[in-house]
């Protein structure tokens, strides 16, 4: 079989944006770059220039204030004015990218430019906008994994993005089939942060042509690049919108510009609606007819997630006091068009005498309102005062699981009461297919016994009562059957759970009953009790249980919280989740709404969920983090099969649950059998790996065992799942030796030996999915960032739990820096104040043991000391040692040289594994 050539690929690009009206250039290297950049610039800005070209020290002026930035820096220059003093003493602002009119930069293609840096190379296509290079194509002939242009673009981004090329705001990559795009970032570059672009509709454009004519075309890339691009200022990078995010957005401004109506975005949960309401709010903030944007929350939502996430894309946006006279005064300030703050002190705004005067001055004027979480009760209730007040206002909402008719508020009221028309939806099922959510693994386990159908809900429903699920038996065997199988589930507690339970009764019952069993489980509870609540009937009141609770935590993590301190308890819990450090948290409502954490992965149910209160509950487990987490793990202890179909047809807009929920054991037992097969059709025995000559055949290797264990991760989540070969075809031991194999061409390609670049290289190995260790270098830089340095007593525990977590440390790469680790917790952090940066103080401190590491070294062995950094470079930027350099730049006896060649080899592999 023939696949077109990325020769070919390339030569119909790009006469096709030539068709699109880009000017096809030739550029064969930087220098040529940078006079093209100066032709046209003068060109983009000839108007301000007056007929007079730039002379070359004006030009020199201009390259010193672009040229040696960042990425990031890179990206504010882009879209700023250049104040430029010519040689006759006049000034002008020079622009390097017109924001505002899309259509008016001007746009060339070239293709095949050489890069020396590092290395050299050469770039695919190239799209330029007044001369800077802004979008950059890498392309891989057709029946190619699109990874590997994703991974090529990491090696040229490490080798040769210099100079000019840090303008670079978008990468595509593309086999002609499938294509993708994402944003630069002086970071690392993420495949998870690849996008697929797509109509209106949601439907994918993934052929190359198609995306040309849609996402390349002149005024549409220009537009996202002024428009759908984010400058994240806290974590210093750039972000591009998704394309369901771009129509949103675009679907909400022009209702709020053309017409006086309201309208709702239905994005399902963990789609990033923070981004897209924000990203709406900034647009209509500045559109000269609108008088105030109002973002608004709910109080119990602003929480340090939320308000984190708010100001990165835009600076102090949030007021966090609880004063409603802070929100006025910035009501009042007309330099402040958009303002961020609670549903209540909007109301009591509006409500408030006090402040009628300055909110008088905005009741006839147009004001809009965008209302994140819009399906909640709360807005509901303020809309009539707001109503009353504003009569000019518009209201905006977005939600991802809107009330109809079948879920509609206690009151009968449906979203489209308030909000009138849906502007555009992206669903669970649209999320699912573009792997920016997880779909949901559901298991039902049967757990009351008796002569009933369990799927005959009248029967179910009539034994529905307190007596049968309050049990003590049963909660005892559930709290069993979850210590059993916790592991499993959470990948050896890589992840962690949420337990939800039906009441605070139910809650102490399961605390109590897992307190009495036998495991080694970090187990915590949470919940609000009533202070005037019903004792009657209970040993003790609420309180006094959740005292016991906070009492067992704050032994377990050396805390000193209670229920006086709950707000700070709720806090600690939070972080904790998300850092792993807690297994399961027992609650009955609080965290099943809003809270999103990475490594929560599995949610045990017993309590009876339907609709929006379901999907939201199980979405706290599907968020995406890396090939280990396949989906989310829904257990439940209810017959809530029906009540979770229901659910997913719904919010998913169709019949078929198929697409959100995920198959059964035995597809995936099916699955792993198929790429069994595969992989012992290629090689019979792990030892038959040692006989792979070439690098296809080692290519082959490579993903048919990446394959299978990527089945097997699915698999192991499943209770009946045992690893042996009677059951699944292969035993653990031999899995365990082709994994090692496995591992032995991965160093290979790792420690790839002179300037050839092996076409493994590129290759996507998944190595995450073959490790199962909880205790990793991120986790314990997660711990090291949440140490509190405003109490020494605390800070000095936390250090204490951190170095027993690294003593307990099997991870191979964590082990390289444990001993850098303990001297930074024991050194440096108890010098720092509150006021300093923990990641920065270790990023010095790392930097400083490195170059004494290489220092000594090169004492030992004497060799020039400039000498092993560039040896250090070459590797840690390419993979690459360079047998030939390194072995003439030691001068030795033939047989020590040999062993000092070889041991210089060794410390920069071990060096830039540990300081990497």
């Amino acid at each position: 079989m023939s696949y077109q050539s990325e020769a070919e690929l390339e030569k119909q690009l790009i006469a096709q944006l030539c068709d699109l009206g880009y000017e096809k250039v030739s550029i064969a290297d930087e220098e040529q770059l940078v006079a093209n950049f100066r032709k046209q610039l003068s060109l983009h800005n000839e108007s301000k220039l007056g007929g007079v070209p730039l002379t070359d020290k004006e030009f020199e002026r201009v390259m010193r204030h672009v040229e040696g930035k960042s990425v990031f820096q890179s990206v504010k220059i882009l879209r700023d004015k250049f104040v430029l003093e010519r040689e006759d003493g006049s000034e002008i602002y020079l622009e390097f990218f017109d924001c505002l009119h899309w259509c008016k930069n001007r746009f060339q293609v070239t293709a095949q430019t050489t890069v020396v840096g590092k290395y050299t190379n050469r770039y695919d296509v190239t799209l330029l906008i007044n001369g800077l290079p802004v979008v950059q194509i890498e392309l891989k002939r057709r029946g190619l994994d699109m990874k590997e242009a994703f991974n090529q673009i990491d090696r040229y981004r490490k080798h040769s993005y210099q100079g000019l090329y840090r303008y670079i705001q978008i990468f595509v990559i593309s086999n002609g089939v499938d294509t993708k795009y994402f944003a630069n970032t002086d970071k690392e570059l993420m495949y998870s942060q690849t996008f697929f672009w797509t109509n209106v509709n949601n439907e994918r454009i993934s052929q190359l042509g198609d995306f040309a004519f849609t996402f390349l075309e002149k005024c549409q890339i220009s537009k996202i690049i002024a428009r759908y691009m984010v400058i994240n200022e806290t974590d210093q990078l750039l972000m591009v919108m998704r394309p369901y995010q771009i129509y949103a957005v675009e679907a909400l401004v022009t209702r709020a510009l053309e017409t006086n109506n309201n309208g709702f975005i239905w994005h399902t949960t963990g789609s990033g609606k923070t981004l897209t309401s924000f990203k709406a709010s900034q647009i209509l903030a500045n559109e000269p007819g609108i008088k105030k944007v109002f973002f608004l929350v709910d109080r119990k939502d602003l929480d340090s997630q939320t308000i984190k996430e708010f100001n990165k894309f835009e600076p102090d946006s949030v007021d966090t006091t609880d004063k409603t006279d802070k929100l006025v005064q910035q009501i009042k300030d007309i330099n402040r068009p958009l303002i961020v703050t609670t549903i209540q002190k909007m109301a009591n705004a509006v409500k408030s005498p006090r402040y009628e005067k300055i909110m008088d001055q905005y009741r006839d004027e147009k004001v809009i309102f965008i209302i994140d979480e819009c399906h909640r009760s709360q807005f509901g209730d303020m809309h009539k005062a707001i109503n009353k007040h504003f009569h000019q206002a518009q209201y905006f909402g977005f939600t991802g699981t809107p009330r109809f008719e079948e879920n509609k508020s206690q009151d009968g009221r449906v979203t489209a009461d308030l909000f009138e028309k849906c502007l555009h939806h992206y669903l669970i099922k649209d999320a699912i297919n573009d792997n920016n959510v997880l779909g949901f693994s559901v298991e039902y386990i049967n757990t009351i016994r008796g002569n009933y159908d369990e799927m005959d809900e009248t029967k179910v429903h009539a034994i529905n009562t307190d007596e049968v699920f309050m049990n003590e038996t049963r909660i005892e065997e559930i709290a069993r059957h979850i210590i059993e199988n916790h592991d499993a589930k959470t990948r050896h507690r890589e992840y962690t759970a949420i337990f939800t339970v039906q009441s605070i009764p139910m809650l102490i019952k399961y605390y109590d009953a897992f307190k009495a069993l036998n495991h080694s489980l970090k187990i915590a509870g949470i919940f609000t009790y009533g202070a005037n609540e019903d004792s009657e009937g209970r040993d003790e009141h609420s309180r006094d249980s959740l005292e016991r609770m906070i009492a067992d935590y704050n032994q377990l993590f050396h805390t000193n919280y209670s229920t006086d301190t709950f707000s700070s308890y709720f806090s600690d819990v939070s972080k904790r989740v998300k850092n792993a450090q807690i297994d399961i948290l027992l609650v009955v409502n609080m965290f099943l709404t809003g809270f999103d954490a990475k490594t929560l992965n599995t949610l045990y149910v017993d309590k009876n969920l339907k609709y929006h209160d379901l999907l939201q509950a199980y979405s706290r487990t599907n968020r995406v983090q890396k090939t280990t987490k396949p989906y989310g793990n829904i257990v439940c202890y209810r017959n809530l099969k029906e009540n979770t179909d229901d659910a997913i047809r719904l919010f998913s807009d169709t019949n078929n649950t198929d697409t959100v929920l995920m198959r059964s054991y035995s597809y995936y037992l099916d699955l792993f059998e198929a790429e069994l097969k595969r992989l012992y059709e290629l090689v019979k025995s792990p030892q038959e790996v040692n006989g792979l000559q070439t690098e296809e055949e080692k290519r082959q290797f490579i993903l048919s065992f990446r394959e299978l264990s990527k089945a097997l991760v699915k698999l192991e989540t499943f209770t009946e799942f045992e690893f042996n070969e009677e059951t699944v075809g292969i035993s653990e031991q031999t899995y365990q030796d082709f994994k090692s194999k496995y591992f032995l061409i991965y160093d290979e390609v790792k420690r790839a030996e002179g300037e050839k670049v092996s076409v493994l290289a590129d290759l996507d190995f998944c190595i995450e999915i073959m490790h199962t260790d909880k205790i990793n270098v991120g986790y314990i830089m997660n711990l090291i960032r949440q140490i509190d340095l405003t109490d020494t007593k605390q800070r000095d525990q936390d250090i204490k739990e951190i170095m027993a977590e690294l003593d307990r440390a099997d991870n191979e790469e964590l082990r390289l820096k444990v001993d850098l680790l303990k001297t930074f917790l024991n050194k440096v952090i108890p010098t720092l104040s509150p006021e300093d940066s923990i990641d920065e103080a270790y990023y010095a401190f790392e930097e400083q043991s490195r170059q004494e590491e290489v220092k000594y070294f090169a004492e030992e062995v004497n060799l020039n000391e400039e000498t092993i950094q560039e040896f250090v470079a070459e590797y840690q930027y390419a993979g690459i040692l360079n047998h030939q350099e390194i072995s003439d730049a030691v001068v030795d006896k033939l047989l020590a040289k040999k062993r000092k060649v070889k041991k210089v080899k060794e410390f920069i592999v071990d060096h830039t594994n540990k300081y990497n």
